[in-house]
């Protein structure tokens, strides 16, 4: 915002006024603080994700030294290591589990996506922290939220594709893992997956459509607190 109006220096003064200008564009932006069980349940998620993403890396390498044929000269060292970080990732996910048990409201909340077959117990669990608003906005807001909702590009190198874009990028992961579930456990997702399979479109295109109807249905249904 500071470069599109020309101003290249960066100043308390000069942020401040660049606030001010934000909320009389948009007044509603940043008038309501999250509950502190809300901030309370951010705050593991976002630690959560540290070791998570250590995991991912680990595992990389390791199939990396597989391929190499030296899986054996690391072993203790990965199986030590993948051990901590995946005590650490469980004694994470049972403090947000805790912290929402300690909730009525939140324990209401997180039972009804957890009804839906493909949403295990984590991906449940990280809805309400990383997508607090669910049930009080449209589908199509919560598939743009997430990040699922494709966006037309008219113009640049994408012109004439859509692609999903922005969005939380923590909650998408974990609906990206929901859905390769969901593909092929849930009923109606598995028959929908299949379709679009059988026209042609890509994994990660199929895939990103049933995390999305996930992320729709989830909404819907905490909308109408029904499981």
């Amino acid at each position: 915002m500071r470069k599109a109006g020309g101003t290249r220096a960066k100043t308390d003064r000069i942020d401040a006024e660049l606030i001010a200008r934000f909320f009389a564009f948009r007044p509603e932006a940043g008038r309501s603080l999250p509950a502190e069980k809300i901030r309370l349940l951010r705050a593991l998620a976002s630690k959560r994700a540290q070791p998570v993403g250590m995991r991912k890396r680990l595992l990389a390498q390791i199939r990396a030294h597989q391929k190499l044929g030296r899986a054996a000269m690391f072993e203790v060292v990965d199986t030590a290591l993948k051990h901590r970080i995946d005590s650490l990732i469980k004694e994470l996910e049972d403090l947000i589990t805790r912290a929402i048990a300690s909730d009525h409201r939140l324990s209401e909340t997180v039972i009804v996506p957890r009804s839906i077959p493909g949403i295990g117990p984590v991906a449940s669990t990280m809805l309400i922290p990383e997508m607090p608003e669910i049930g009080t906005i449209t589908g199509e807001e919560a598939a743009a939220v997430t990040g699922l909702a494709p966006v037309a590009h008219d113009s640049g190198t994408l012109r004439g594709k859509r692609a999903i874009a922005g969005g939380r990028r923590a909650i998408r992961h974990v609906m990206f893992q929901a859905a390769l579930v969901a593909a092929h456990h849930n009923t109606s997702l598995k028959s929908f997956a299949n379709r679009l399979r059988k026209a042609g479109k890509l994994h990660k295109v199929i895939i990103t459509a049933v995390a999305r109807k996930l992320v729709t249905i989830a909404n819907a249904l905490c909308k109408s607190r029904q499981k």
